[in-house]
Order: C-alpha cells, then sequence, then structure tokens
C-alpha cells in the first residue's frame, strides 16, 4: 500500500503554460504492486473503484509539452518506466517506475523527455469536467485555460485511496 501522503507539487504559470494556481500535482510512488501478472488491469481496476474511470486508456506520454484545461487526469505506470516534466519546460523532471501514480490538476503541464520502449501508462479522468487537449506552443489555447481552469470542480475521491484520501482535502484547502 502506498503512503497515505503522496508528493505534492505547486507549479506556477510560466507565460505558456498555465498549471493550476491552486491545486498541487500529487505523486504517488509505488502506489501498485508492479510485480503482479497484470498491473495494468491493478491500475484500471483502482482508479475504477476510486470513481476516476472514465475515459481510461492504455498507451504513454505525448513528447511535446501538453495539459488539460477542463479536467483533471491521473497517470498510472504499469511497465517500463519514463522522465516525465511536469510544469512545463520550468517545471520539475520526475523518473516514474512500475506502480508509480502521478494525479495532474487542470492545467498542469506534462512531457515524456525519455521512456523505455516497454513503457505502459494507465489514463484515466474523473467524472466531473470534459477532455481536452491544451498544447504549450498554442497562445490562444493558454487565454481560454486561464478561464477554464478555476472552474473544474475538485473530484470527490483520490484515484490512489478513495474518497478517505488525502485529494480531497489537498485541493479542497
Amino acid at each position: 500500500m502506498p503512503a497515505r501522503d503522496p508528493l505534492t507539487f505547486l507549479f506556477r504559470d510560466d507565460g505558456s503554460v498555465p498549471n493550476n494556481p491552486a491545486l498541487p500535482a500529487l505523486i504517488y510512488k509505488g502506489a501498485i504492486n508492479a510485480g503482479a501478472d497484470d498491473p495494468a488491469r491493478l491500475i484500471e481496476d483502482l482508479f475504477a473503484r476510486n470513481g476516476w474511470g472514465q475515459g481510461q486508456w492504455r498507451n504513454g506520454i505525448y513528447t511535446f509539452v501538453h495539459y488539460h484545461s477542463m479536467i483533471h487526469e491521473a497517470l498510472g505506470i504499469a511497465r517500463g518506466t519514463a522522465r516525465v516534466q511536469l510544469g512545463g519546460p520550468g517545471g520539475k523532471t520526475f523518473d516514474f517506475e512500475p506502480g508509480d501514480v502521478a494525479v495532474l490538476p487542470a492545467g498542469t503541464g506534462h512531457q515524456r523527455l525519455s521512456g523505455s520502449r516497454d513503457l505502459l501508462v494507465i489514463g484515466a479522468y474523473p467524472p466531473e469536467g470534459t477532455y481536452n487537449l491544451c498544447r504549450a506552443d498554442n497562445p490562444a489555447d493558454r487565454e481560454r485555460a486561464l478561464a477554464t481552469i478555476p472552474k473544474v470542480p475538485v473530484p470527490r475521491s483520490d484515484p490512489v485511496l478513495g474518497e478517505d484520501g488525502p485529494l480531497p482535502k489537498l485541493w479542497r484547502g
């Protein structure tokens, strides 16, 4: 079981990526048993059980800086490794391993800088919000995002630890 307290990181608007001025990104190291027979299914089941089953996908992480301005996102590493930059070009770089989960509030820039050939990421969203893809290299995306990010509702549940997990408390202040 992961630590009850995730690592938290708040990223500032850098002029191209708005990030989220109020909600920190959460990083759970070793959130699931990566040695299980089917870690991807474990992550999908965990996310779904905790109310983050909407729009689940299996893939990787884009290599360009992007963010979602109308929905929050959970990323679970099922297989492989990835070096990911959060917060845009001036943000922070993380090395993710199987079993790690990142929870990104709307507006948080992210991009894969490198990754192993076998990288498999499970992505999911809470039921509150609408999926969209914004690029750091598109100023019009940023302008629209500044208006939509504050309106994205805080989920009722943490994708890793459920309704009693830290996300609702951390994100509601």
